[in-house]
């Protein structure tokens, strides 16, 4: 039987978990030390930025998270006054989720803060390599959305 070695470093996933990680953990210094904003509650909250009135349902579905740590980070914002949740007039059970004022407030305050790390980051890269890392990215999420 011949041995198999899985070279973390040169493995897709890794890689791109090892960034997100990384990438993760820089971003939540932003606004977790700032706003005390944790990390799965800012990308609730990034959601209802631009998706106002959504379920918990389509949060999960647009972040790619849990619906447990959705739950929970619903729970929290909800508790902090961040946003507000009523249930739908057609299906009790469905929450229909939306920013409160100081929820609004805050993420326009932590929008150009994370605009400007992606920024940064991004300046690693020419114009011409940043377009083609994008279109990688989408074919990577069609390739694995698809195959669901």
């Amino acid at each position: 039987m011949t041995k198999t070695n899985l070279h973390l470093e040169e493995f897709l996933p890794y890689r791109l978990s090892y960034l997100t990680n990384v990438i993760g953990r820089d971003l939540a210094r932003l606004y977790t030390d700032k706003f005390g904003i944790a990390h799965a509650e800012w990308r609730v909250m990034a959601v209802l930025g631009l998706s106002s009135g959504v379920s918990a349902a389509i949060v999960a579905e647009k972040t790619a998270m849990d619906k447990v740590a959705v739950s929970r980070a619903i729970n929290n914002m909800i508790e902090n006054k961040h946003i507000s949740r009523t249930f739908a007039d057609d299906d009790k059970r469905r929450s229909v989720l939306k920013l409160s004022d100081l929820g609004r407030e805050t993420y326009e305050k932590i929008v150009p803060l994370v605009q400007a790390y992606e920024k940064d980051v991004l300046n690693a890269l020419s114009n011409a390599e940043q377009n083609e890392l994008n279109k990688i990215l989408n074919k990577l999420k069609d390739c694995v959305t698809q195959s669901k």
